[in-house]
């Protein structure tokens, strides 16, 4: 693999940035409370009533077509290859084709009610390790593939990649004033959604895909496309592969 060279400017930032705290006292008193009393547990629990709207548990394992007592563990499995919609897909997509053969609004993929319902049918599977299995058939392969090299890619301007920030030799410095974690050991595919204190917000794995893109001033790839589905299998197999059990909704600076 061609090893990515980080730009200047962002190098004289890391390495300057090593000797500052990565939180405030204040901010680390109230990451502590939020620890206990997550915010986000408001918007799971919002979640549930408009998951209610389509049914219930059993609803989606019907849908899905798996048993009411598989489906923690077929959720652990997402993002998957569902046969009926042809594609690898979150499991928000599939509940966006649930809203359609409803014939309810189908929500959008970027919104706060999807964000909501998201967090709380993947809470379903929460103590549970993903079950990803990227060689069970051509299509999980495939978007794997694509999401290691969206990960790898550098584009651009300032010819930056996700692997530029989060590779092992960059992993532990600073960057504005946040350490740049090791993705599998955090087990960021498994913490999101989660609240953002800098956001006040519910944020979903993809969606904070986007906000890494803005700020690196890359072109933002759309929520819910083959590149952003690859990107979460592949970040979630890292989960995985530490061993990070699934935890909604997580809690992020």
């Amino acid at each position: 693999m061609k090893k990515l060279l980080l730009p200047l400017a962002l190098m004289v930032t890391v390495a300057t940035a090593g000797e500052q705290f990565a939180m405030s006292d204040a901010d680390r008193a109230m990451y502590k409370e939020m620890l206990e009393n997550n915010p986000a547990d408001i918007f799971v629990e919002e979640g549930g009533e408009l998951f209610e709207e389509l049914g219930d548990e059993k609803a989606l394992a019907k849908f899905l077509g798996v048993s009411e007592k598989e489906l923690p563990k077929y959720i652990a499995g997402f993002p998957r290859y569902i046969k009926k919609l042809g594609n690898v897909v979150g499991i928000d997509q599939v509940l966006q084709a649930m809203q359609v053969e409803q014939g309810k609004e189908k929500y959008k993929l970027k919104s706060g009610k999807m964000f909501s319902m998201l967090a709380y049918v993947k809470s379903l599977a929460n103590d549970e390790q993903f079950t990803i299995d990227t060689k069970a058939d051509e299509h999980i392969k495939a978007s794997y593939d694509l999401g290691k090299k969206t990960f790898e890619t550098a584009r651009g301007g300032r010819g930056l990649s996700c692997l530029s920030c989060h590779s092992a030799d960059i992993v532990g410095q600073v960057l504005r004033t946040q350490p740049l974690p090791d993705l599998g050991k955090a087990g960021a595919g498994a913490t999101w959604p989660a609240y953002r204190m800098t956001k006040s917000s519910l944020r979903t794995l993809q969606r904070r895909f986007q906000g890494c893109m803005k700020n690196a001033l890359l072109k933002v790839i759309p929520i819910g496309s083959k590149e952003m589905v690859g990107l979460e299998v592949y970040i979630s197999t890292l989960a995985q592969e530490a061993k990070q059990p699934i935890a909604i909704p997580g809690l992020k600076r």
